[in-house]
């Protein structure tokens, strides 16, 4: 009948083994995760930077662009005379494609 060795004997035999082994192993593992994670970090952070300063831009041609349409309309553009019929709905279009697209530059940021 062949010797019989316990499996604890081997669990004594191959930990420091193993350790020695598998150490420099994990630590180089976790050391990339951790220098992977971190530049992430710093290109999402650059990206959302990226995003907020082109939204600013866009915001700020809109604004532009309303203040130049606006300078570049006679001042009595909308208003209507009480005897037209319509005013109201004439001044009501016009200020409410204003906000609509004042409202639509303040979503972007």
């Amino acid at each position: 009948m062949p010797p019989i060795v316990p499996p604890f004997l081997i669990g004594l035999i191959a930990a420091p083994l193993a350790k020695r082994l598998f150490k420099p192993l994990v630590r180089g593992v976790v050391t990339t995760s951790v220098g992977v994670v971190m530049e992430v970090k710093k290109a999402a952070h650059a990206a959302g930077e990226n995003i907020n300063d082109l939204a600013a831009e866009v915001a700020a041609d809109v604004m532009a662009s309303q203040i130049v349409s606006a300078d570049g309309h006679p001042p009595t553009e909308g208003v209507v005379s009480k005897g037209e019929k319509g005013g109201d709905r004439v001044e009501s279009e016009s200020r409410s494609s204003k906000i609509r697209t004042s409202t639509g530059a303040g979503k972007t940021q």
